[in-house]
């Protein structure tokens, strides 16, 4: 069995305490490691006192859904799904910068009254240490209204957090970072869902050769393709392939970034030096 070092288990004891002195809760639960994670140490602490909700959009794959649905009833948690509607939404569209607030916002007010229909003392979600270093409006709209994060309340971040979800037998320990859809769009850049839909088929095509951390970067006619530098030459290697699955995929030109993957590489657009 893999034991978490002193540190590591202090954080992970320090998140279990938080949960379990919420009483009762509702986990946004996505099926990342993040709210995974938080939506186990609820299940174990809270018993019939958690929840998990999974919200749906054009914004999120599918495939992505499904997984989680899996797992959520692999952890025997009650899951409630709804569907969001952000993209109905202006100010969601239209891509500025706090476009993470105004989808955090419509979550939460989705959210929000199953909360309370189900009587519920709090609602949570997986933030982590390490949003709180990086552009994360979203994290705003959880601020004002009191929803509760103790995986970021703890100091846990990301490798304390995978470190965790192995130790307790988590399949999903070491799965990919994954963000919303539009993420891959450029600031100022609207948001449609033919765009979404073309960003998911692309990425699709790209996991199914093997590719795991994948991001494709959607500039109009151009499929920026960012992976893990490793896998850089071999995707180089599958070249013609790649090209046409991306131009399948409604994509004009293909290229690829030699940086490789990085988190919020799209925020270099309107933030200077990032």
């Amino acid at each position: 069995m893999i034991q978490l070092d002193r540190h590591d288990a202090l954080l992970l004891d320090k998140a279990r305490g938080m949960v379990r002195d919420l009483g009762s809760v509702l986990v946004a639960y996505s099926g990342g490691v993040d709210s995974t994670l938080l939506l186990k140490l609820a299940l174990d602490e809270l018993g019939e006192g958690a929840t998990a909700a999974l919200a749906s959009s054009p914004a999120y794959p599918e495939s992505e859904q499904q997984e989680a649905r899996v797992l959520a009833r692999s952890l025997g948690a009650r899951l409630v799904e709804v569907s969001t509607s952000e993209l109905e939404l202006d100010a969601y569209t239209r891509n500025n910068p706090d476009r993470c607030f105004h989808c955090k916002e419509e979550l939460f007010d989705t959210l929000e009254p199953i909360q309370r229909q189900l009587g519920l003392g709090h609602l949570a979600y997986g933030a982590t240490a390490d949003d709180a270093d990086d552009h994360r409006p979203g994290h705003g709209s959880a601020v004002r209204r009191g929803v509760r994060f103790p995986l970021l309340e703890a100091g846990m971040g990301k490798p304390q957090i995978r470190a965790a979800a192995r130790t307790l037998g988590l399949p999903n320990w070491n799965k990919p970072s994954f963000a919303c859809l539009s993420s891959r769009i450029p600031h100022g850049t609207q948001v449609t869902v033919a765009a979404l839909r073309q960003i998911e088929t692309a990425e699709a095509a790209l996991k199914a050769l093997g590719f795991t951390q994948v991001r494709v970067r959607h500039h109009g006619d151009v499929a920026r393709i960012e992976v893990d530098p490793p896998e850089i030459p071999r995707l180089v290697d599958e070249r013609e392939r790649v090209v046409e699955l991306i131009r399948n995929a409604g994509y004009k030109f293909v290229s690829l970034d030699l940086e490789g993957y990085a988190t919020g590489s799209l925020n270099r657009t309107w933030r200077p030096g990032v």
